[in-house]
């Protein structure tokens, strides 16, 4: 039978022992090692090698997730295998069952078109740099929008400079002159044609985006026959309409447009819905690009315009990657990417109040150890162990009167508790919260050590 050495420290090896022995059916035998460090997670690869001791018996060494070094570099020195165990100790149990599987979101099949609103109101180059942005943010085509009654008098340079750096651009306007130009400057894409615009198409090269004229689903039919009989390629898009306008209805003209047209592309326009509804827009995104895969449409028209639609071109790139991966995996689009869970968390807290109270009396030294439960956020030391949910509550608790830099440490941290507190959170001490797909993180280089933070760093 194979036999695993543990590595973990003192506050964790109680609590390691249990998850290891509530493993149903083991192939291994184990032993856990304490290398003589409170918190396991302080742990180096170079620490791991001076203390680790003779390991002539044992046919792998399982160290925990946080240890920082260079665990190749520890296998040629100990020739043993050597893994990394997870983060949270409770997810141990996954090395030695089912592993998470990893979806591959690289794969969607529906094509989002970003729209410059103010494009009019732009230079040149802050149309381009707004272009870069919505691309880097997963935009797949550039659509220029056009102001009613404004004339645009560079539109053409707009249209030939993304055309110069490799974008794909549509125009969106309902004046027959500016589809024409920007067609004719090389757009790809017209946004938007009606029955009384169609005949424009006779001479442009430009794919058309067919709409209908005043909801009149009838002769939008009509018009989407005889682009078929011209045998154009075009895109149909029977406009979604805000909630409390028809929202329902419209979502029901998709539906029946898909049954009667189940080889053409459709488009689907999110900003009714994103832009006028006070709601989070992850959310929004990813119910609207589950309908959207459903139906099989094509292809998405959304806006970054108010403030809190600024990153719904991220979150729409990212939506339609899970909902795809769930879809060909025959999955609810859950467990595989947790990016656009922004605002609660859905993992179990690490540790119960008593798992937490045992493990105080352990401690040995001044240092407060920060943890968040459904009870509140815990924080201790050896010589105190308080509860509460407002950090104030903590103030005259706290022996840092002479420490000016350790205080404002503990106030950052239990800032950041109490905001993982209210919105059920993860939080790990020394750890920026994480806001999903929102907000980059700073990657944690497991290879390196921690720099020291400014509180900490040695005063001149």
């Amino acid at each position: 039978m194979k036999k695993i050495l543990f590595i973990t420290g003192k506050l964790a090896e109680k609590g390691l022992k249990t998850v290891i022995d509530s493993i149903e059916d083991k192939k291994f035998s184990y032993e856990i090692r304490n290398l003589n460090v409170n918190v396991a997670a302080l742990l180096t690869t170079d620490m791991i090698e001076r203390r680790i001791g003779d390991v002539n018996d044992f046919d792998e060494i399982i160290i925990p997730g946080r240890v920082r070094g260079d665990i190749k570099s520890l296998e040629k020195q100990l020739s043993k295998t050597i893994t990394r165990g997870p983060d949270e100790l409770k997810d141990l149990p996954l090395l030695f069952g089912a592993k998470p599987v990893k979806y591959d979101l690289s794969k969607f099949e529906t094509s989002i078109f970003g729209e410059i609103t103010d494009a009019l109101n732009m230079t040149v180059d802050q149309v381009i740099e707004k272009a870069e942005f919505f691309r880097s943010e997963g935009a797949d085509v550039i659509d220029v929008g056009c102001l009613p009654n404004k004339h645009f008098p560079h539109l053409e340079e707009i249209v030939q400079e993304l055309k110069n750096r490799n974008f794909y651009v549509s125009i969106d306007s309902h004046n027959t002159d500016e589809l024409i130009r920007g067609s004719k400057a090389g757009a790809d894409y017209l946004l938007s044609i009606k029955s009384e615009t169609y005949h424009i198409l006779e001479n442009l090269d430009s794919y058309p985006i067919l709409i209908p004229t005043d909801n009149d689903i009838t002769e939008f039919y009509k018009l989407i026959d005889r682009a078929l009989d011209d045998e154009l390629i075009f895109i149909a898009d029977p406009i979604l309409d805000p909630i409390s306008y028809g929202f329902t209805d419209s979502l029901v003209r998709y539906v029946n447009l898909r049954e009667k047209y189940p080889d053409i592309h459709i488009m689907m326009g999110l900003g009714n819905i994103t832009e006028l509804t006070h709601a989070d827009t992850s959310g929004i995104n990813m119910i609207m690009l589950g309908i959207i895969e459903e139906l099989k449409l094509n292809h998405i028209l959304t806006t970054q315009v108010s403030r809190h639609c600024s990153t719904v071109i991220r979150e729409t790139d990212l939506a339609r990657r899970i909902i795809h991966a769930a879809s060909e995996n025959n999955l609810t689009p859950k467990h595989i990417n947790d990016g656009l869970l922004v605002h609660h968390g859905h993992k179990d807290y690490a540790f119960c109040s008593d798992e937490l109270i045992e493990m105080q009396g352990n401690i040995k030294d001044k240092n407060y150890r920060i943890y968040v439960n459904d009870d509140g956020i815990h924080l201790f030391n050896k010589n105190v162990y308080k509860i509460f949910s407002d950090p104030f509550d903590f103030y005259e608790h706290l022996e840092v009167s002479d420490d000016a830099g350790h205080a404002f440490y503990l106030g950052v941290e239990l800032a950041r508790a109490q905001i993982a507190h209210q919105l059920q959170k993860e939080y790990q001490q020394d750890e920026e919260l994480s806001w999903g797909c929102l907000v980059d993180r700073k990657v944690d280089n497991k290879l390196q050590s921690k720099e020291l933070g400014p509180t900490f760093k040695k005063r001149k």
